[in-house]
């Protein structure tokens, strides 16, 4: 599967699912989105087990403020629907081949004690 536009309302169920999900925040008067585009493409159609999701920032202004997206492109990589990567910037291929590597490399019991740990120390 390539590159998949999504809206607000599909994002939650997109990233919740057991899996990899990558999320292309984008806008098109961005020339580095543009840029971007096809190497984010290109990288979807080698890895069809993982899902590639694209965001149009202009037409998702909601939920680009809901995730704190302050510039773009932004891309960020969930597993199992939680966020494992968040970083403003285009990247090249060969770092895009790299994160999705270490992505799939992940360890997730570990990421999930993390997550609880955290947490669990940010309660009040």
């Amino acid at each position: 599967m390539a590159t998949k536009n999504i809206t607000t309302a599909e994002f939650e169920q997109t990233i919740s699912g057991d899996g990899i999900t990558l999320v292309d925040f984008w806008a098109d008067w961005c020339g580095p989105c543009k840029q971007f585009a096809p190497i984010y493409e290109r990288v979807s159609e080698a890895n069809p087990e993982i899902t590639f999701a694209k965001v149009d920032t202009e037409a998702e202004q909601q939920l680009a403020a809901q995730l704190q997206i302050t510039a773009i492109p932004t891309l960020m990589a969930f597993r199992d629907g939680i966020l494992v990567f968040s970083q403003a910037g285009a990247l090249p291929a060969k770092s895009l081949e790299q994160l999705v590597d270490g992505v799939k490399g992940l360890d997730m019991e570990e990421v999930r004690r993390q997550v609880a740990e955290h947490e669990a120390s940010h309660q009040h």
